[in-house]
């Protein structure tokens, strides 16, 4: 901040900003610069950041080639905006999605640009396998988070957003998902109600999951149930929709969180971290046959984002060209697994959750998990929670986090933990 300007208050977010706030209410600083994992408020502050724009932030803040490439975009006239003009830097992105994602993973799916939001890819893919299908009816699975507009929250399985659509929400059909209830088989019994005449569940346009439920909970489907599911869609003529808005683009710690569970979705919304830098951009994966709608039938002023288009091409290059960056995914999955499992140990019943680099660990309570993540922030590092109950310590720091500054940071939640668990005397047998 110039020396010259007055430090900011928070005095004119309560007073003109929507009481719809939420992140801030946890987090309160003012910020007013970023690079990396680092986040530096307007008093000079450093705090490192675990929670990456809600995974929308995987390779950092300001990465210094998108920057570079952004900068350069801009300082040369570059398009701003185009609406779905062809333009040389959607041209450029394609090429490069189409080079280094989809060929080598045996994809031929379209590419359909939707508004810049997740929830919009969502609402997208629902009216594609309504229109191709002729169906109306989708399958979604307890604890699943879709968005918020009013189709894509009809699938969501969270009460607290459900109230805030103010009418019924309609079209769902919800089962339960991978380990939801004890015993109980969900492709199982999804399969069992889909193949009886009398198991009263109307024929599917869809069946819809997401691989790791991040806002649910982080809870992680196995291979074999995500494999059982794309089977049962096919079985019933239904399209198979992965929702890999959050734990797409490397959380999970390969570019598709599906794509070493050997299925190959019909539809595939993104949005978040495929800009590459924070940027507002969504799209669907298509596949050729289901590419249904006709001219602007689905649309949107912002349908592409220009400026998003040169940062997720670099990001591409830059990452996923070759195997080097999963390899080091590998790696750090594996240091957040082992510094998550100290915390498991401190509490009680706590245990872990998520796949990848989407983890988070159980600690039985929404108040205790609050509790952590705000004595953490005090301390410097910004970390959330999730799950019905809030009871969920989540960890989605940026892939591109160094191994210092994740065991600094995880070196301050485990500090944050034991303190909290000595005031509220719990502790590990």
């Amino acid at each position: 901040m110039p020396k010259d300007m007055p430090a900011m208050t928070t005095d004119i977010f309560s007073r003109r900003e929507s009481e719809a706030r939420s992140y801030c209410r946890s987090i309160p600083a003012v910020f007013s610069s970023a690079r990396g994992s680092i986040m530096t408020s307007e008093d000079g502050r450093d705090y490192i950041d675990f929670l990456a724009g809600c995974s929308s932030l995987n390779y950092g803040h300001n990465d210094p080639d998108m920057k570079a490439a952004l900068i350069e975009h801009i300082s040369a006239d570059g398009i701003a905006h185009g609406l779905d003009l062809h333009t040389t830097t959607k041209a450029r992105f394609l090429e490069a999605f189409e080079r280094h994602i989809l060929a080598p993973r045996g994809m031929d799916h379209r590419v359909m640009f939707t508004g810049p939001t997740g929830a919009n890819a969502v609402e997208a893919a629902m009216k594609i396998a309504r229109k191709s299908t002729g169906r109306t009816n989708i399958i979604a699975f307890t604890n699943g988070f879709h968005g918020v507009t009013m189709g894509a929250l009809a699938a969501t399985g969270n009460s607290y957003h459900r109230g805030g659509a103010g009418m019924d929400t309609q079209g769902i059909t919800r089962m339960p998902y991978d380990g939801f209830a004890e015993g109980v088989d969900g492709a199982a019994l999804l399969d069992q109600m889909l193949s009886d005449a009398s198991g009263g569940i109307d024929a599917p346009a869809a069946i819809m999951l997401e691989t790791i439920q991040g806002e649910g909970g982080l809870n992680a489907a196995s291979g074999e149930f995500v494999r059982k599911i794309a089977e049962i869609a096919k079985k019933h003529g239904a399209l198979l929709i992965i929702d890999d808005i959050q734990a797409g683009c490397g959380r999970a710690g390969t570019f598709f969180s599906f794509e070493e569970m050997g299925v190959v979705p019909d539809l595939v919304p993104m949005a978040k971290s495929i800009a590459g830098f924070g940027l507002p951009l969504a799209l669907v994966l298509v596949r050729p046959e289901h590419d249904v709608f006709g001219p602007a039938e689905h649309n949107g002023t912002f349908r592409g984002n220009t400026h998003a288009f040169v940062t997720a091409r670099v990001a591409i290059e830059k990452f996923w060209a070759d195997d080097s960056f999963k390899t080091e995914l590998a790696e750090k999955a594996k240091l957040i697994e082992s510094r998550l499992g100290e915390l498991v140990t401190m509490i009680p019943g706590a245990y872990l959750k998520g796949r990848g680099l989407m983890r988070g660990v159980d600690v039985g309570s929404g108040e205790l998990a609050g509790k952590i993540c705000a004595r953490a922030y005090e301390k410097g590092l910004i970390i959330e929670t999730s799950g019905s109950e809030d009871q969920v310590v989540k960890v989605l720091a940026a892939l591109t986090t160094p191994v210092e500054i994740f065991q600094k940071g995880f070196d301050i939640l485990m500090e944050s933990a034991r303190e909290i668990l000595e005031t509220t005397h719990i502790a590990a047998e």
